[in-house]
Parts: C-alpha cells; structure tokens; sequence
C-alpha cells in the first residue's frame, strides 16, 4: 500500500487557471484540429505557461494502444535532446545481440494522440525544431538512416513555450508555429489574488482542489471530442475564403502558410462553437492567433497585431467579399442588347483624340493642387520607426567568427566539435554516437583471433569507436561602445549604431549571446548583461546617453570580467570582443597607457577581439589601432567594414 509521500500529486486542473483566455482558446482549437500545427506561447516567467500545456493533456480524449485504452501522454522533450532520442534510432542492442536490424521509435512516437511540450524551445537547436513541426504538420516521421526504413504516425498537439528575454526564435521557424500567443501577469488586483488564491488551495489539498474542478475539465474534454467529430462537416464557403486570402494579402505574409493555418483554425473555431459553417467572427479570432508572429521579417520588429489595422483589413475584405459576390450574381444574368444611344460622346475616340493612351487629361499623374498625403491616396497604415542602420549590404557579418575551434555552444557562427555537425573522424574514445564503420573495420581485425570462421561478427567492448563531429557552435559577442564626447557627434554616432545594430542582427541570426558595455564619462556601464535576446539590445542601444570623456581602460577592464564571469556559467561558450571607439582614451589620468595596459590584460585573458575605427576627419591619430596591437586582435575602419575586411581582420587574430 503506498504511503501519502507516494502518492501521485494530481495535475491542476485547466478549467482552474484564472485568465490566459487567449492561450487557453489557441490550445483548445489545436486539440480540436493538430493539423493546425501547434501552438508558440510567449511570456515572461510565473505566467502559468507549463502549468496550462500540462492541465490540456487531462482534456485530450483517450487513446486506442494495441487493443486497450489508455490516457492521452505528456511527453516533454528536454533541451538537450538529440536527434536520435527525438526521431528514433537503430536498436543497438538488438543488433549486437540479435545480429538484426530493428528501428528503436523516439519522443515523437511517444506523443501520438498526446501532447508533445517543449518548455524553452528557443533555447532549442534550429534543426530538432524543424524536425518537430515537420512532425506535427504531416502527422506522420519517416525515417531513412543506418540502412533502416520506417514511418509511423504521430499526430500530436506540439506546444512550445519561451521566455523572449532569452532569445527568440528566428522568423521562419516562428512562421512554422501555427499559433503564438504572448501571455502576461494580469495588472488587476483582483485577477492577482485570485491566482494566488486557487494555488495555494491547490497545495494544501491537491485532490479536493481537483475534485472541484472535475465537472468543468469533464465537460470540456465532452465538447473537444464533439468538436473533433464536427470538424469534416463545417463548410468553408468561398466568400469566408476570400476574407481569409484578402487578410494574408493584407497583411503581406510571406508565403502560403499562413492562409492554410488560418482556414484551418477558423473552422476548428466553427467546430467549437457547434456551428455548420465558418463566419467572420471565426476568421477574426483565427486572424489573432495566426498572423501576429507571421508579420516579424527582423528580429528587431516588434511583435503583435494592432487592432485598428486588422479591423481596417477585415473591413476591406469584406468589402472584397461582397463585391465579388455582386460580380459572380450579375455574371450570372444575360447582358442587354448595347443601344447606340446609349453611348457616351467620348466612347468612340481613340488616342489620336487626347484620351489617356496620348497623355491627355486622363492620363494619371501627380496631384498638382497640393502636397502628397503622406500615408498615400487610401490612408494607409504607417510602418513603424526602426532603428538605424547602415545602407542594406553594407556589412555582412559571414565570416566574424572566433579562431579556433570550440566545444559546441549551439549556434552558427564558429567551427566547434559537438555532438550535431558532420562526422569527420573517429576516436577510441566516447566520442559523439558511434562511428559505425570504424566500429566494424576494427572488429574485423579480430576475427581469425576470436575463431569466427562463420556467421555474425564478433564483437567486443574494445571494437567501439566513437564520432568525431564538427559543426558550427554560438558566442558571446561583447560589444564594447564608446559613447564620449569625441564619438558623439550626430553622423558617427548614427554610423556607429548602425554597425552595431548590423551586427547584433547576425548575432541573431547565428545564435549568439550578446552584451552591451557603453564607455563615458568615468566609467563603463555593462546596459545589457549577456543575453540571448537581441533586440533588448537594440532597445538599449536607442536609450543610450553620449559625452563626456572616454574611460577606454575601464571599458577593457569591465569586458575582460564579464568574460571570466561567463566562462564560469557557460564554458563551451567562446567570446569575442567587439570594440568601437576612435581610440582617444581620456578618462583619467594618463589615460591611454592605462587603456593599453588593460588591452593587454584582455589580450591575455585569451579573448578574441576585433577594434572598429571610428575616428574621422583629415588628421587621423590611429590611437584604435595602437589598441587592436595591444589586444592581439583584429582592425578595421567603420567606412570599410565588408565581408571582405572582416575575414582579413579575423584571420588576422587567429
């Protein structure tokens, strides 16, 4: 008999969590329809997102498993997960045993008719990303690898969960998210103490607190199953589709997914309600949860719907809509016979009479009786500000990588040995999976000595040998800003924000940790600890105050500690210094000595570092590049920073 410490805790329940309606709709509709293709759930920390995902799984109807019938699973793939552990793999065991080939299934065969949770899936390697919602798209994993062919269903309800102030997730894999809601801590007192009052009533008696609440789960888990089987039957007619394709247009999406999610989630939606047929209400709510994520084209965009432009467009569908309606109506009456007098004095000219083929009046121009309306002839939505940047293609940031090769922080930018990448050799050692064929050349040498004439091959412990893999790792880029009063005049300091914001952009895109220290007055102030959000740096960067003098040593100084300190919580994480500065240190007494002296310490901490001149004007000191000597690293002038300089200034430091 178990003891009350053994006894399972009982989930909490989904019908207790207070507010997230959005996120409790958008998990609803994927039970509905998984075809949607998952669910992306945004939010700071202590917003409930687990404790939802994990309540759904409770609602999901049960499974049929070789004969019997058995709750619907929670499988929750872990960060660290491997390929192998995610798809499934070549049975080891049985093959050294047995001699046969056998496919082991892996986490997406576990999560068939459940929910598969990914807590922290920015966090998550790009390509197990793109495996899962290649998964939850298609219903179904084929694997071809190892000589071994296997498919299996797996549909399932993919729910991811982030925080973005540790990174987000690049835009095409946003995109094949069917949904993403962002949530919030509710700002109403009210809301607050009725949160905290379910869950403390929740720990202090875990089962009656589910018992309450048992009813309300029941009834909704009766109304997903019913929804499911409405689902085939709810017609999508032709003018709820062209109100679908009109908002995509509308909102400029990139490619025809977002049309697909849409259609689907607003007929789940229609199922939901117990409605037949699919209506504008269903294709607004559908619009809030599948465009807002879609519309971010840079990391640097902010994300969400404004309200008042998708009213706009659903008004413009609409009209759209009606106006085909009337087109497809009058198409189908027969055309009355033309009267001659019918026609107007202007019908029978041609070009040679001033009409709009020659230029004459109607031929379209420019308005002449005023300005230009700014947001153009129909109003318009207006973009939003960005930040600064330099012209497009004037940086690219390919090869800025850290010499050497790493240990495998995941990411793109240096070469690294980890256990994804390309195998390149094989060691005696434990390596990164087996490398199959040295495992076999090796045993074969052994085979006369082990007395196999015959049958299957012999193996021993010692005949193993690992995979040598190399791939591409992440790195902590530091930024080192010198915002003094010699850097601050309005053109530089433009520049020098756009070379930061080019190159904070490909830290995004590579993966990368990034942290922001700005140099002025009589100190160096570290605005951004390391982090994996990019655009909290961007944001920064905005908010930064210039002049005074420039405290270059402490700037060296503050970079070097955030580097150590970072080695400590993140070793497989290589860093790269990047400073921007004209190099005129004058923070201080005998300020530039005590800049060189500091360079050096960084230099022998073994930081890789480049230096970006920004110094201008006819008489050039070359103070930054005194700088760059003294760090061991690379140089390079704000004006010429190119791919192609970039990949000198690297090697250079290697």
């Amino acid at each position: 008999m178990r003891s009350e410490e053994d006894r399972p805790v009982a989930g909490f329940p989904f019908s207790a969590v207070v507010g997230q309606d959005q996120l409790r709709l958008a998990l609803i509709l994927c039970a509905v329809h998984p075809g949607i293709g998952g669910v992306l759930v945004r939010g700071e920390k202590g917003t409930a997102k687990s404790t939802v995902v994990r309540a759904l799984t409770a609602l999901l109807p049960a499974v049929d498993d070789a004969g019997t019938t058995r709750p619907a699973r929670l499988v929750e793939l872990p960060v660290g997960a491997t390929e192998d552990r995610v798809i499934g793999s070549i049975d080891l065991e049985k093959v050294l045993r047995d001699g046969e080939r056998a496919f082991q299934p892996g986490l997406l065969a576990a999560a068939h008719q459940g929910v598969l949770y990914v807590d922290e899936v920015n966090l998550l390697h790009d390509h197990l990303v793109d495996v899962l919602l290649d998964a939850a798209a298609m219903g179904r994993v084929h694997i071809e690898r190892d000589g071994i062919s296997h498919s299996h269903p797996a549909k399932f309800v993919l729910v991811g969960t982030m925080n973005p102030e540790e990174g987000e997730l690049r835009p095409q894999l946003l995109d094949r998210f069917g949904l993403a809601v962002d949530v919030a801590a509710s700002r109403d007192v009210d809301v607050r103490m009725e949160v905290v009052r379910r869950r403390l009533d929740y720990e202090r008696d875990p089962e009656a607190f589910v018992a309450r609440y048992e009813s309300a789960d029941e009834e909704l888990a009766a109304e997903i199953l019913t929804a499911r089987e409405k689902l085939d039957s709810v017609e999508l007619s032709n003018r709820e589709l062209r109100r679908i394709a009109s908002l995509c247009a509308s909102f400029d999406v990139d490619g025809m997914r977002a049309d697909l999610v849409l259609a689907r989630t607003a007929t789940a939606h229609a199922a939901w309600r117990g409605d037949s047929e699919v209506t504008a209400e269903d294709v607004r709510v559908a619009a809030e949860l599948t465009l807002p994520h879609r519309r971010r084209r840079d990391p640097f965009d902010e994300p969400g719907l404004d309200q008042q432009q998708l009213d706009d467009a659903l008004e413009q569908a609409d009209q759209d809509a009606q106006s085909q309606v009337e087109d497809d109506a009058r198409d189908g009456e027969p055309e009355p016979p033309e009267n001659p007098e019918d026609r107007g004095p202007d019908e029978d000219h041609g070009p040679e009479d001033g009409g709009p083929e020659d230029g004459g009046p109607d031929d379209e121009g420019p308005d002449d009786d005023g300005p230009e309306d700014p947001d153009g002839p129909g109003g318009g939505v207006r973009a939003t500000d960005r930040p600064s940047a330099p012209p497009a293609g004037e940086f690219k940031a390919k090869l800025l990588e850290v010499p050497g090769v790493g240990e495998g922080a995941p990411g793109r930018r240096s070469r690294s040995m980890s256990s994804r990448g390309r195998v390149v050799r094989s060691t005696r050692e434990r390596g990164h999976g087996l490398h199959l064929t040295s495992t076999v050349f090796a045993a074969a040498e052994s085979q006369v000595a082990r007395g196999r004439t015959a049958g299957r091959l012999r193996l021993a412990p010692a005949d193993l040998r690992g995979a040598i893999r190399e791939g591409r790792e992440g790195n902590l880029i530091v930024f080192v800003v010198d915002a003094s009063g010699s850097m601050a005049a309005r053109d530089r300091l433009s520049a020098v924000t756009g070379a930061v914001v080019s190159l904070l952009r490909d830290a995004y895109q590579r993966r990368d940790k990034v942290a922001v220290i700005t140099v002025r007055g009589r100190e160096a102030e570290l605005v951004l600890p390391p982090t994996s959000s990019v655009d909290i740096a961007v944001r920064r960067l905005q908010s930064m105050r210039t002049g005074g003098k420039s405290p270059l040593a402490e700037g060296f100084l503050r970079a070097r500690e955030v580097v150590l300190r970072e080695r400590l919580r993140d070793p497989q994480r290589r860093a790269l210094v990047v400073t921007l500065t004209d190099g005129r240190a004058t923070g201080g007494k005998d300020a530039l000595h005590r800049a060189r002296v500091a360079a050096h310490l960084l230099a022998d901490a073994s930081v890789a570092s480049i230096v970006v001149d920004c110094e201008t004007g006819l008489v050039r000191l070359g103070l930054a590049a005194e700088l760059a000597r003294e760090l061991r690293g690379g140089y390079v002038r704000l004006a010429e920073l190119s791919a192609q300089q970039v990949a000198g200034v690297v090697r250079a430091a290697a």
